[in-house]
């Protein structure tokens, strides 16, 4: 059993940065893929970016790639999403999620979320 606790949302304005954390329960952490998805009002929730086990491997949504970083502290039992160049369309609140593939990333556990919200 896993269980993620989201912190660092916030209000920010356009162009600035947030960055997002998530704290994991549990002894295998480091044997997770894990990975940020959000959702905006009346949207579906969509995928943000994940990252390997390892932390060798990342991947991103189109509309974030070169704005949004994400890694792993296994050592933390933490991911971190860093979030630069924000814009109001990144409004939404942002979940962590964790599973054992990358492919399955949405099946398993996931955190209560944490809003971001950037103002123009």
């Amino acid at each position: 059993q896993v269980q993620l606790v989201e912190s660092g949302g916030g209000l920010v304005q356009t162009g600035g940065s947030l960055r997002l954390s998530c704290a994991a329960s549990g002894r295998t952490f480091s044997s997770y893929a894990m990975g940020w998805f959000r959702q905006a009002p009346g949207e579906e929730r969509e995928f943000v970016a994940a990252i390997s086990w390892s932390g060798g491997s990342t991947y991103y949504a189109d509309s974030v790639k070169g704005r949004f970083t994400i890694s792993k502290d296994n050592a933390k039992n933490t991911v971190y999403l860093q979030m630069n160049s924000l814009k109001p369309e990144d409004t939404a609140v942002y979940y962590c999620a964790a599973s054992r593939a990358i492919a399955t990333i949405k099946d398993d556990y996931w955190g209560q979320g944490t809003q971001v919200t950037v103002s123009s």
